[in-house]
């Protein structure tokens, strides 16, 4: 992983075998790597450099997994159809509305002519071919199975990638509520509680301590609201920092998650899924289980899954059998364990792990579906404590007026 962030893009012009002037786009770790890569392809490079960065194009022109997702199911779709591989990649990069994928598209189809495999091909990009990705690829080119493979990684990716927007959506919505929450709440007390402040040393009464304190946190408020943004800042600034920096901290924040209620819930599923859906892909292409594992360990999308899944490759490596080894995590279901045991038992472990990726997608996609419903009380909760409270305090000096009068 640490080797795909270190990758240059480069853009190169030069002339092949025949003398023709080709030109486009290479990843390597350094110039130097990148025109031996070109030397070791027959190409006689007229140019090379790195590819420039646009400044306000970079969002519309990125590649994203969902790109790479529909790439993979169209060119499923078109190698079953019988049509041959460089051509399949010319229809699709002329046909493709993102110009960064279909200039990518375009440079595969020329390493392709040029000689290489797809897989080959496909690992000069390292930042959109995944490890996994390249050796399904790769091991459906040796079998002779690359149409059928294809189509189970285009099914693998569009699964994964539709999982991702259903975790995406299941943190975005208590999020988002709960931010509104506190946006509103700040307004109050800038804006709102003041007003009701100045009433109120108008009338010279003694106010209930809840009300003092909440004017008191007004008052803070009005004053220094700019630390109160610096925190949030610094505190995004640094969480940021540690997350892409810091192994143990993303653990942490991992275990954290997966004990929050609902969300936990939502993301333990997910992982299971995604963990089946990867081994499922990877056992039916006949890639051996101890490599297949590392991929799958990766395919996760949590650090304490993968971890788990680490610690089963070298237990499975060291004989143990994968159902006792998925025992000893203590994080799969006993209902995954015994359909895992099942597989092992027939052989049929691919089946059977599609089976459990089927089932733990459509929870959480009921989940999903769920979690308005499911996180309502602890929304009303904070939502009660943070507007609710605010509104109680200044109406209690009203109440103790009104109680006086009368």
């Amino acid at each position: 992983m640490a080797d795909n962030l270190t990758q240059i893009d480069f853009v190169w012009k030069g002339k092949n075998k025949q003398g023709k002037v080709i030109k486009g786009e290479l990843s390597a770790l350094s110039e130097t790597v990148a025109r031996a890569e070109l030397r070791r392809q027959g190409t006689r490079i007229i140019a090379l450099k790195k590819k420039p960065k646009p400044l306000f194009s970079k969002a519309r022109s990125s590649i994203s997994s969902k790109d790479i997702a529909v790439f993979s199911r169209q060119l499923a779709t078109m190698l079953e159809s019988g049509i041959p591989l460089v051509q399949a990649f010319d229809i699709i990069a002329k046909g493709n509305e993102n110009p960064a994928m279909a200039e990518m598209l375009f440079a595969i189809k020329n390493d392709i002519e040029e000689g290489d495999t797809l897989a080959q091909a496909l690992k000069k990009r390292p930042i959109y071919f995944d490890e996994l990705y390249c050796n399904l690829i790769e091991a459906g080119e040796h079998a002779g199975i690359l149409e059928s493979l294809l189509d189970k990684i285009a099914t693998y990716k569009e699964k994964t990638e539709t999982i991702k927007a259903k975790i995406r959506k299941a943190l975005t919505y208590p999020i988002a509520v709960i931010v509104v929450a506190f946006i509103v709440t700040a307004i109050m007390l800038i804006f709102v509680i003041p007003v009701f402040k100045d009433l109120f040393d108008s009338f010279g009464a003694d106010l209930p301590s809840f009300t003092l304190w909440v004017m008191g946190i007004s008052d803070w408020m009005v004053n220094y609201w700019y630390y109160l943004v610096g925190f949030i800042v610094a505190a995004v600034y640094v969480f940021m920092y540690f997350k892409k920096r810091s192994k143990s901290f993303n653990y942490f924040i991992d275990r954290v998650l997966l004990k929050l209620p609902i969300i936990g819930m939502i993301l333990h599923k997910s992982a299971i899924a995604r963990f089946a859906r990867t081994l499922s892909t990877m056992s039916a292409a006949g890639v051996p289980l101890v490599d297949a594992l590392e991929s799958v360990a990766g395919a996760t999308g949590n650090i304490v899954y993968y971890k788990a899944v680490m610690q089963m490759r070298e237990n499975v490596a060291t004989g143990e059998s994968l159902q006792y080894a998925m025992t000893q995590t203590h994080l799969f279901p006993h209902m995954v364990v015994q359909m895992l045991a099942i597989g092992e038992e027939s052989g049929a472990i691919d089946k059977m792990l599609h089976k459990v990726a089927d089932f733990y997608e459509e929870e959480v996609d009921n989940l999903v579906d769920n979690l308005s419903s499911l996180m309502e009380p602890f929304i009303m909760v904070i939502l009660g404590i943070l507007v609710g409270g605010l509104i109680v305090a200044m109406y209690l000096p009203i109440f103790k007026l009104g109680a006086a009068i009368g």
